[in-house]
């Protein structure tokens, strides 16, 4: 995959994943696939995103919607025999698929994309940017009456402060958002403008 780079508006980049999402979706598939059926995993990689295909459909109550909510195991005896390893390759049940969207969001990429197609599951893992900061923020803003930066953080994947605050600057000065007036110091909010007003 590190030989694959693709035309963004910063040029050509070369294309990368995070490792542990990677990882976790293709031990999930390994582990929890049907093994009835007679076909092997596939790993297909694209120049935009790897498809892993795995035999046999969602276990139990497990749908694509509620997938990172529902636990159940179609191999049980299998997760517990790799649990018993001092590194093991699993997570608890649920705790891989969590880490996997976890770190494409850190990455700043679109969530990993699960479809039942026939008798198989398919996973997409797409080199697809998440909106920018300052999208995410007007988006929430759209909804909300304001957003404070610990809340900012967590929808764009912004670990510091520092840098949530140059992204509410900028917005600020392009006349977008403005500080909460009464909300000082760790309470510091921002709101949208209404343009209509002023």
């Amino acid at each position: 995959m590190s030989g694959i780079s693709i035309l963004t508006p910063e040029g050509l980049t070369k294309v990368s994943y995070p490792p542990e999402a990677v990882w976790e979706i293709v031990v999930n598939a390994l582990i929890h696939r049907d093994y009835s059926i007679g076909d092997d995993v596939q790993i297909l990689i694209f120049q935009n995103r790897i498809e892993i295909l795995s035999p046999g459909r969602l276990p139990g109550s497990v749908t694509v919607e509620n997938i990172l909510d529902v636990r159940d195991s179609r191999n049980p005896k299998i997760v517990k025999a790799l649990r018993r390893y001092k590194d093991a390759p699993n997570q608890d049940l649920g705790e891989g698929l969590n880490t996997a969207f976890d770190k494409m969001k850190e990455w700043r990429l679109q969530p990993p994309v699960f479809e039942e197609i026939g008798n198989y599951l398919k996973v997409t893992i797409g080199h697809k940017p998440l909106a920018t900061p300052e999208e995410a923020v007007l988006d929430y803003l759209s909804n909300h009456v304001e957003i404070r930066n610990s809340i900012a953080r967590e929808l764009t994947g912004i670990r510091s402060e520092n840098q949530m605050k140059e992204v509410f600057y900028r917005l600020r000065d392009r006349g977008l958002i403005e500080p909460v007036p009464e909300k000082k110091g760790n309470a510091s909010a921002w709101r949208k403008i209404d343009r209509e007003v002023r």
